[in-house]
């Protein structure tokens, strides 16, 4: 039976590598996949999984409007797929999340989605949290703090590398805007100490 599979991290733990990884392991056995990726996203290049070791691969660019269970059902048809891949799923809505379930449940593809748990405040995203309440299994990837701690917080810098507390919720960037931190040490950036609460 095909599962709905979340890999969450945080910042800098390898996630669009170990995607990109999975999907040569698939194609090097002569089966096929079909990769996803935000629309927004365009650190490197739109419509494509870019990770910070180099590796890369086309992808479709999903928006808050795409059909993920539609999209996966027209190639299916065509030709049938083993696996469904998604990068960045933090940033789907509730409603993508059930779509991907439904290409694992209806279709029987498995769908490996991959991406952070928590925001810069320490708040789930939308798509996250959904994973996480309805995943067939969730697997955590470990990203390290610079204290060698595991790193599971993202704290967001400004241009000046201080923390910023406020702010949209999504805003994309790489390692000049986020640091991955153990939760001590971002408690100790956020003004958290003691259990102050800032938000």
């Amino acid at each position: 039976m095909a599962k709905l599979y979340f890999y969450y991290a945080a910042m800098n733990a390898g996630k669009s590598a170990t995607l990109l990884q999975s999907d040569f392991n698939y194609r090097e056995r002569g089966m096929r996949t079909l990769l996803f990726t935000a629309a927004f996203d365009d650190r490197f290049e739109p419509g494509r999984i870019t990770s910070r070791i180099g590796l890369s691969a086309p992808a479709i660019a999903v928006d808050r409007d795409t059909n993920l269970y539609e999209e996966v059902g027209v190639t299916h048809a065509e030709t049938r797929l083993d696996c469904v891949l998604v990068d960045e799923a933090q940033w789907l809505t509730r409603a993508q999340v059930f779509q991907l379930a439904a290409v694992a449940d209806e279709l029987g593809v498995p769908v490996l989605a991959y991406g952070l748990r928590t925001d810069f405040q320490a708040k789930l995203f939308e798509g996250s949290a959904t994973l996480l309440a309805i995943a067939d299994m969730l697997v955590e990837l470990k990203a390290i703090c610079a204290c060698g701690r595991k790193a599971t917080m993202n704290l967001r810098v400004d241009s000046r590398g201080f923390a910023v507390k406020q702010g949209a919720q999504i805003e994309v960037g790489g390692n000049e805007r986020y640091i991955a931190l153990c939760r001590r040490h971002y408690a100790e950036q956020m003004g958290l100490s003691g259990g102050a609460h800032i938000f």
